[in-house]
């Protein structure tokens, strides 16, 4: 079986379906310029994961991380790893620091990991090579696919929720002075439980993350109910003298500019993938909206030559009256956005406007994960679902 592509185009899900469905057995590579994963498969079910640099994903950092291996036992652990060529948790068992059950019990957990952070990617390629064997895997697992893919479009679903409550990145977390909570008991999850002990008031959310025995998610999501239960809160920035000072709308102008590429090329591909690309019906709609600075936004493979430059599009929105540049911008973009999807609904009915819908709402994610504070500052994914919102509401006026 020959698969291969870009994300861009065949989403992380998808992916999973196929392998899964088709039962296939080898390994899949993705990979961006800076990170590269791979997962296993046998019989459609994945037995493996790895990530070739990204040290968040390495079983001694886990280890650490969720308190099971002190700093010294671990040091001595990969000491004789690398001296026998035994990989790290062969080599911990033999240490008589974890019996087999333990560890493979973490490697399940560093598997979830890899696994579920590759479904917030939406740039890399992707090739899977069948047949081929995983490398260096200590143990082999079996999880059914269907089920990661369920639980992993779950948590981007859960994601977009977590992201408009927790604070940027720079911003520190303490316990709240006044916990607001009703009756004499409060019930925490053991999650929510520990990582509320980390909460210091000097710790801003990425730094908990680095100290939190679980992984982002999981961390995310408790600090995010405990900001909901009022028994955690914002206390303000995090000093730091090395940070240069950057642009500002120069930044949230190139947030902007990827976000809305990928969402239009989002809605592109669905309507090709129904009436094919040389069916011109769609583009001929879309064009009606290219003049000024929604020139920039054609709706093309964002990685393509085709792609408008990033800093002509700057250069072109600052030349804007700065009182009205934001406003002139957001309000053609939400309109062009309202109006393609809507045309996908009239011209191909509920379900590939649904589709283009789930697929334009994934593209926000990783502007919300990596600049949250700007999103926010400048009303980007309210403004954003807000025109959500209203389509639907059109939609659902049409059909009555």
């Amino acid at each position: 079986m020959s698969l291969a592509g870009n994300l861009q185009t065949v989403s992380f899900p998808d992916i999973l379906q196929l392998l899964s469905t088709g039962k296939k057995t080898g390994v899949l590579e993705v990979k961006t310029s800076t990170r590269q994963k791979e997962v296993a498969f046998k019989d459609g079910n994945i037995i493996f994961a790895s990530s070739l640099n990204a040290s968040e994903d390495l079983l001694g950092s886990m280890l650490l991380r969720r308190g099971r291996i002190s700093k010294s036992d671990l040091e001595r652990a990969i000491t004789l790893h690398k001296q026998t060529g035994r990989q790290l948790g062969t080599t911990l068992i033999d240490m008589n620091l974890f019996d087999k059950q333990e560890i493979t019990e973490c490697l399940k957990l560093q598997i979830e990991e890899i696994v579920y952070n590759l479904f917030a990617w939406q740039d890399g390629s992707f090739n899977f090579h069948e047949d081929a064997a995983p490398k260096n895997a200590p143990f082999l697992l079996e999880m059914p696919t269907m089920s990661v893919i369920m639980e992993g479009t779950r948590r981007i679903d859960e994601w977009l929720e977590i992201q408009k409550v927790v604070p940027p990145d720079d911003v520190m977390l303490a316990l709240a002075s006044s916990p607001k909570v009703p009756g004499d008991e409060i019930v925490l999850t053991v999650e929510e439980f520990k990582v509320l002990a980390l909460i210091n008031g000097q710790r801003t959310l990425p730094e908990l993350i680095d100290v939190s025995p679980f992984g982002e998610f999981v961390t995310c999501r408790a600090a995010y109910k405990l900001i909901l239960n009022s028994l955690i809160e914002a206390v303000g920035k995090k000093e730091n003298d090395e940070v240069e000072q950057e642009d500002e709308e120069v930044a949230v102008l190139s947030i902007i500019f990827h976000l809305y590429s990928h969402c239009f090329h989002r809605i592109r591909t669905v309507v090709e993938s129904v009436v094919g690309e040389t069916n011109t019906q769609f583009s001929s709609f879309a064009a009606r909206y290219r003049d000024g600075l929604l020139a920039y936004f054609p709706g093309v493979d964002p990685s393509s030559d085709l792609m408008p430059d990033l800093e002509r599009f700057t250069a072109a929105v600052q030349a804007v009256p700065q009182p009205i540049r934001m406003h002139r911008l957001m309000s053609g973009l939400d309109q062009m956005l309202a109006g393609q999807l809507e045309y996908v609904y009239m011209m191909l009915g509920t379900a590939p406007f649904r589709e283009a819908v789930g697929k334009v709402k994934r593209e926000i994610a990783g502007p919300l994960a990596t600049r949250r504070d700007l999103v926010k500052r400048y009303d980007i994914e309210d403004s954003f679902y807000r025109t959500l919102k209203q389509t639907d509401k059109v939609v659902k006026m049409v059909r009555g």
